[in-house]
């Protein structure tokens, strides 16, 4: 079976073929399936108040989120509103203040995005297989996973530190592909921010963004992708339309 679908990226270039199905989902955590800003926010600005700098606004912590706590943290010290040190030895003394808050309000306020369940659904009505693939740590994204009932819908789960690199580094994909005896080309990844766009590109797998996401303050439209999605269900019905 074979879809032609509109290409969104930077770079104009012609439609792209794909050959479908896809025997492989790989899904972004933060931003993508479930919105984790709340929490996020609350961990950095306890942080931040415990080292007793000011804190910041929602907004603008939303633009920090996508390359692992680590450096979620680092752009909280390197904000000038801040006024701390952000070298190595700083910032890793202030990401175990992160992380000890963090554990206390990980998935209090977190939530899906509307369609997430069904879109999980869908796919698995499909016969594919279901893989996560963050930048989230393993110490957080288990429980997370366990606390918002997406646990069971995953047949591989890859953290931030499963690999040695993170997004926007192909690794994290490409081991997901294996963990589900998957080729690349014959993968889907689905993702919210330039991190999960340059990895696919990388790897050599289709991806296509939802728009509601952090993407670092970027607009979605200029990533370059195959699609942009409104949710995991469209996420579906993207990857399975009929031919035409």
């Amino acid at each position: 079976m074979e879809l032609l679908c509109e290409h969104h990226g930077k770079n104009n270039r012609p439609p792209v073929t794909h050959f479908m199905p896809y025997s492989a989902i790989l899904i972004d955590l933060d931003g993508t399936l479930l919105d984790t800003i709340p929490d996020l926010a609350a961990a950095a600005n306890a942080m931040l108040a415990e080292m007793a700098a000011p804190q910041l606004p929602v907004g603008d912590i939303t633009t920090f989120v996508g390359k692992g706590t680590a450096h979620l943290v680092w752009r909280c010290l390197s904000d000038a509103r801040v006024g701390l040190p952000a070298d190595d030895a700083a910032t890793a003394a202030a990401l175990d203040i992160f992380n000890r808050h963090y554990h206390e309000v990980n998935g209090r306020e977190s939530r899906l995005y509307p369609g997430v369940l069904e879109g999980l659904k869908a796919f698995r009505a499909q016969g594919a297989k279901l893989a996560l693939v963050t930048n989230k740590p393993t110490e957080f994204t288990l429980p997370l996973l366990k606390r918002s009932g997406l646990a069971p819908w995953f047949d591989a789960v890859v953290c931030g530190d499963t690999c040695a690199r993170k997004k926007p580094d192909p690794m994290p994909l490409l081991h997901a592909c294996e963990l589900l005896g998957c080729a690349p080309g014959e993968a889907l990844a689905i993702g919210d921010s330039i991190n999960d766009a340059l990895a696919a590109r990388a790897a050599g797998i289709t991806v296509v963004a939802v728009p509601y996401g952090y993407n670092e303050g970027r607009d979605i439209h200029s990533l370059d992708i195959d699609g942009i999605v409104f949710g995991i269900e469209d996420a579906c019905k993207w990857a399975f339309k009929p031919a035409q």
